[in-house]
């Protein structure tokens, strides 16, 4: 389980997304950077790195899953694009491998799409004539997802069907996991009356009914894990969030808003390979300010956020993998 989303843009033109990703704490994740000039080439069906070639023109910045910089789960890019794979079981439907020059394994998409695109619309325009197959990037099985993108304008979604990848446009910047984003989309009108005010006091049989104390205007608003309440949940959060000042201001908002998809361990079981049930829990939440080129993060064990400067990257160095901090602790204050 996923969720990501946009705050509000601030009032200084500041454009900031946030992610979190929720999964057994089994797969190792890193940081990656791409410099410009990297060279890719995409996996085959063979596990061999003989596949169509492709050479970043942007600097690139995020998570990437089993030690592989190309195998990227979130990132940034130095143009101001972010992407954001999310989980999408039992709708997500890859083709089979062509071999004819089109074919983007979707383990590597995500990295690929960073390095060359600067915005949404060079997305839509790198994606034609191109055939998505499943790959397995170290999992021991082909992972279902959609693949989200922000830039400071807009947002999109790339989903998989069985007669080929569609291109949504995504209004509110909002995504999370399965169904597909357009039926999370006609949901949203089931929660139509949620307010951040108090609704007024009705006269009921002769008796005035009064809410108790605040909040009551989001009484409806579904707060367990589900795909379906999560989007709720984060359309109504961005929706009535106030205008952050700032980008500083417009990452806090961010950061509060992930707080309130934080899955503790134990409250989610799912089965994980040959493991039984296992804990679902958020092990990662990411940061974009798409403006201001940070992208920052904080894992599961290390409650300290964690924040790269695009601008201030050595991009002149080769691709590499960075290790995250698992081993952070509460700050100790003397009074």
């Amino acid at each position: 389980m996923c969720v990501t989303f946009k705050v509000p843009r601030a009032a200084d033109g500041s454009v900031v997304a946030g992610r979190s990703l929720e999964f057994p704490a089994k797969m190792p994740t890193a940081l990656a950077v791409l410099p410009p000039g990297y060279q890719g080439s995409f996996v085959t069906p063979d596990g061999q790195t003989s596949g169509p070639r492709w050479t970043a023109s942007h600097g690139v910045v995020g998570m990437c899953a089993f030690g592989k910089p190309a195998v990227m789960l979130d990132g940034l890019n130095t143009a101001g694009l972010s992407m954001h794979v999310l989980y999408m079981p039992g709708f997500c439907e890859y083709q089979p491998y062509r071999n004819d020059g089109s074919d983007v394994p979707e383990s590597e998409l995500g990295a690929w799409i960073l390095g060359t695109c600067a915005d949404t619309g060079e997305v839509r325009g790198a994606m034609r004539g191109k055939n998505v197959w499943g790959s397995d990037p170290g999992t021991g099985f082909v992972p279902p997802c959609h693949v989200l993108f922000h830039d400071k304008d807009s947002s999109i979604a790339l989903e998989f069907h069985a007669d080929g990848w569609q291109i949504l446009d995504n209004p509110p910047a909002v995504a999370t996991n399965a169904p597909y984003l357009d039926w999370h989309l006609l949901n949203l009108s089931n929660y139509a009356g949620l307010s951040a005010t108090d609704p007024a006091a009705p006269v009921v049989a002769g008796m005035r009914l009064k809410p108790f104390g605040q909040g009551q205007g989001l009484r409806g608003l579904p707060g367990d894990y589900s795909s379906p309440s999560r989007f709720v949940r984060a359309v109504a959060m961005t929706a009535l969030a106030g205008q952050p000042a700032d980008g500083r201001a417009a990452e806090q908002c961010a950061l509060h808003m992930l707080n309130s998809f934080d899955i503790v361990g134990g409250a989610i079981k799912e089965p994980f390979g040959g493991e039984g049930l296992v804990d679902e829990v958020t092990v990662w939440d990411t940061i974009v300010n798409l403006t201001g080129q940070r992208y920052a993060y904080r894992t599961i064990t290390d409650p300290a956020v964690y924040v790269v400067d695009l601008r201030a990257t050595d991009f002149e160095r080769p691709a590499r993998v960075v290790p995250l901090s698992w081993q952070g602790d509460f700050q100790p204050v003397t009074v």
